[in-house]
């Protein structure tokens, strides 16, 4: 995009080949014939279709598709239904949740002007924003949202409020003026205005020179639709997993199928046989129960301020390593502050000034006077800046309404962005005094005197010395210096810019937008998380470093960096430097996303905060985009993954924590049901390789897996978080889920629950029945895997997190046991489920067997735990 603020309005006006009266309608419509319409293009989106049909690719799926087929052929039509179902839901989920989540495109239209005065024909019309062309010539005032990027032809103390671009809240002094400055950061271009913005106060003539895609907001547009959606960690170990386990199955299922074959058995037969596997072998539920477990964890985090959007980021936040935090609102209160006073050559905390020493009460008087700002229901109305004077002013006791209406002003020099000063003219005690804040390097050259606590005297030249080093140190911390003097004037005096001399210097207030209380604390924590917090924010370098110190971002060692800065740097220096960096500071959405890209590129799960449209891309881009639901624009909201309704630092924090416990539940649930699974393999695979009857029908496995095995795995995903779970370092991304040890648990536990379902199997099989030893196979592993989910609560034995600290687990197992009995007693189900009358004898055996394999892991843990 071409650099206008380097052209003067002649250059610009030349280079468009307009003129300061406007276009005519004729050129207009070439121009937009040539240029298309002023407005956004969306980037390609899959049909709703296309995502549900998407849904069938996955191997898993396929499997099950074609036992679904070969169940059918066979006339087993439960069990076709059944997976069926399981499989449409599946796909239903998967596209709702697809669909909710691309929306910040509309966000960002919904930023455009939909009207727009410009100067067409030679005269003001009003026209429809996506007829705005380059070359037209804009006409704002106040209250205006800018319709498209332009260079500054004339203003009128124009003020425009750019943060949705920029994130920083205070409204920028526009001016015209080539700028001659090589590189100029968008915050910076006072000569500019850009789409989306809005006018403050003032006016202005502004040549358009860039619309639609081509201004600030389109090239946010097309980052946006440039990033795509990032796979979460859990997602591709599972996709992983899946992988694995599918090639296993077909494998396991092909050498069945050839030893069956081999035995002579009728083909259908033998093809049942693969399906029990394939059944056994794949968790139906596991997709669903993963969604359960995460959802659950979004309310937990929405009790606590965080609301998640998109279920797959509660998993993300557990391994997140890196927080690219924005300063202004999330480390900081987001509303100016008055720290310290400088008055008669001493520095005071704002709260212990007194009315009553004539120095500082002509100091608040000045303050609070020349000042707009005011207070109406609790809330501060006006320029962030003023409204902090007043604050300062309603904690000593001063009204502004009371004491504006006792002093009124009778003259009055608004601020002026070339003047630096706001002067205006009160009677105070009987006598005309005038009272101006503004810039030291203005003020202090046309002082003469200082008031003091003996009274006034002619300002020395040590005084001057004192002033300026006090200054140059409130700089030096990011503290945004105002200074404050006063003048006696004759009753016939009037006031003109050339009164504005002569001055009383009174003192100074150094003001900031202080860091949050908790966010020092917060920023501890997450260091002790193993978790490194990044500054990146559109403020001043100075500032941001101020900030990013009194918090603890920057630390010895670390450096702060501006966006000119980072322009110098190639990919290859920042990868080397990016561990020291701090802060980031006046960066574009470019420099977000490179920052974002460059710690992902080291294999690091990154957090991204923002709440401006300059935000959205790398909100995107970022393995966890987090949104602030108090000051955040709806297109951040819509691009995040996470919306902070505190707009609080530490939130963050306990989300993290939150995304912890609930990946560590999800895991616990998946080894709950691989391991099951297993049991139920080996069981399938022994039976086929020792000649004998199928032990179960495919539809026990099937309302084992989705039934029974259910509930234990939800309530396996509610555990509370264990102590201690933020003093450990985040889990490496890389790390699936299928470690050496988590497979070695599945395989023994796995192992012995088979075990005790084949011996029950066996007990049934000696009564002669193998419609009995089918039915206490299914009940003893049913059973075992209801107890099971005790064990898969916690690494840790029963005894020391609790049997009673998680009631879901206790409500799931008897669930799980009501439905069994129901299976075994009420006739029709009896029927629909294949199973056989037991004896008491024979139920007895099934409740033996089903409780073995938990006393014997519960053993092994308490024994490994009093080793310990």
């Amino acid at each position: 995009m071409e650099e206008w603020f380097h052209l003067s309005e002649e250059e610009a006006l030349g280079r468009l080949e307009a003129a300061r009266s406007g276009l005519s309608s004729r050129e207009a419509a070439v121009r937009k014939e040539e240029f298309g319409p002023n407005a956004l293009r969306a980037g390609e989106k899959r049909s709703a279709l296309q995502v549900f049909l998407d849904q069938f690719k996955d191997l898993l799926v396929i499997i099950l598709i074609i036992a679904a087929v070969i169940s059918m052929i066979s006339g087993d039509v439960e069990s076709t239904a059944v997976i069926f179902a399981v499989l449409l839901l599946n796909a239903v989920l998967g596209t709702v949740e697809h669909q909710k989540a691309e929306k910040s495109l509309d966000s960002l239209k919904s930023l455009s002007a939909p009207m727009a005065g410009v100067l067409r024909d030679g005269r003001r019309q009003e026209i429809l924003s996506s007829d705005v062309v380059p070359g037209d010539i804009l006409l704002l005032e106040a209250g205006d949202m800018v319709a498209a990027d332009g260079r500054l032809l004339e203003t009128y103390s124009l003020l425009v409020n750019e943060s949705s671009l920029t994130g920083e809240s205070i409204n920028v002094e526009k001016k015209t003026g080539k700028i001659r400055t090589e590189k100029v950061p968008l915050a910076e271009q006072h000569n500019m205005v850009f789409s989306g913005s809005l006018v403050a106060a003032g006016r202005g003539t502004v040549l358009v020179t860039g619309t639609g895609m081509n201004t600030e907001i389109g090239r946010i547009a097309a980052l946006m639709n440039g990033t795509g959606e990032k796979k979460t960690p859990l997602q591709i170990s599972l996709d992983q997993f899946g992988s694995h386990l599918a090639a296993g199955i077909l494998i396991i299922c092909a050498l069945v199928f050839g030893l069956s074959i081999y035995r002579r058995m009728p083909v259908l037969d033998s093809l049942m046989f693969a399906v029990a596997l394939a059944v056994a072998a794949i968790p139906e539920a596991l997709s669903s129960i993963v969604t359960i477990v995460q959802a659950m964890g979004t309310q937990k985090m929405a009790k606590e301020h965080a609301i998640i959007k998109d279920l797959k980021a509660v998993e993300s936040l557990g391994c997140v390593s890196v927080i690219c935090s924005d300063k202004t609102g999330t480390l900081t209160q987001n509303r100016m502050t008055v720290e310290e006073v400088y008055v008669n050559n001493r520095l005071y905390p704002p709260e212990n000034l007194s009315l009553e020493n004539l120095v500082q009460r002509y100091l608040l008087y000045d303050a609070v006077l020349t000042n707009d700002a005011s207070c109406a229901d609790g809330k501060m109305l006006g320029d962030p800046t003023e409204a902090a004077l007043v604050v300062m002013g309603r904690k000593l006791g001063i009204q502004e309404t009371e004491l504006r209406h006792s002093m009124p002003r009778i003259g009055e020099l608004p601020f002026d962005s070339d003047r630096k000063l706001m002067t205006t003219v009160h009677r105070v005690d009987g006598v005309r005094v005038m009272f101006t804040k503004g810039a030291l390097d203005i003020l202090l050259p046309r002082c003469e005197s200082i008031l003091t606590g003996e009274g006034v005297r002619v300002m020395r030249e040590n005084d001057r010395q004192r002033i300026n080093a006090q200054n140059l140190d409130f700089s030096r911390q990011g503290l945004r210096v105002l200074t404050f003097v006063y003048k006696k004037m004759g009753e016939k005096e009037i006031l003109t810019e050339k009164s504005e001399s002569g001055y009383i210097f009174l003192g100074m207030t150094a003001m900031m937008d202080p860091p949050r209380p908790e966010s020092k604390n917060a920023v501890l924590n997450a260091r002790r998380a193993g978790i490194r917090p990044v500054m990146i924010t559109g403020d001043h370098k100075i500032t941001a470093a101020a900030i990013a110190e009194k918090i603890g971002i920057l630390n010895e060692g670390g450096i702060a960096v501006s966006g000119p800065e980072l322009d110098d740097m190639a990919d290859e220096e920042l990868d080397r430097n990016l561990e020291r960096i701090n802060v980031y500071a006046r960066v574009s959405p470019e420099h977000k996303i490179r920052i974002v890209s460059a710690w992902q590129r080291k294999g690091h799960i990154v957090a991204m905060t923002g709440d401006g449209v300059n935000d959205a891309p790398a909100l995107k881009k970022a393995d966890i985009g987090v949104a602030m639901g108090k000051m955040g624009t709806e297109v951040s909201k819509d691009a995040a993954s996470m919306i902070l309704t505190d707009d609080n630092f530490a939130t963050i924090i306990k989300a993290v924590a939150n995304g912890r416990n609930v990946y560590r539940n999800i895991r616990n649930a998946i080894k709950f049901l691989l391991s099951g699974n297993m049991a139920g393999i080996l069981s399938v695979l022994y039976t086929s390789l020792m000649a004998l009857p199928t032990p179960f029908a495919p539809v026990h496995l099937l309302f084992i897996n989705l039934v029974t095995d259910s509930l234990p795995a939800i309530a396996i995903g509610m555990e509370k978080a264990e102590p201690g779970l933020l003093t450990k370092k985040p889990r490496n991304p890389k790390e699936g889920i299928l470690t050496k040890r988590f497979i070695l648990q599945i395989l023994l536990q796995g192992a012995l629950i088979a075990v005790c379902t084949m011996t029950a199997y066996h007990t049934g099989l000696a009564t002669g029945s193998e419609a009995a030893a089918s039915t206490m196979a299914f009940s003893t592993l049913t059973l075992a895997r209801l107890f099971h989910g005790f064990n898969c609560r916690s690494s840790h034995s029963i005894f020391k997190i609790g049997l009673m600290s998680n009631l879901y687990s206790i409500m799931a197992f008897e669930a799980g046991v009501v439905l069994l009995a129901a299976v075994l007693f009420v006739p029709g189900l009896q029927t629909l489920f294949s199973v056989a009358d037991l004896s008491v004898r024979q139920l007895l055996t099934i409740v033996i067997f089903a409780v073995v394999p938990t006393l014997v892991i519960q053993a092994f843990k308490t024994v490994r735990e009093s080793m310990r």
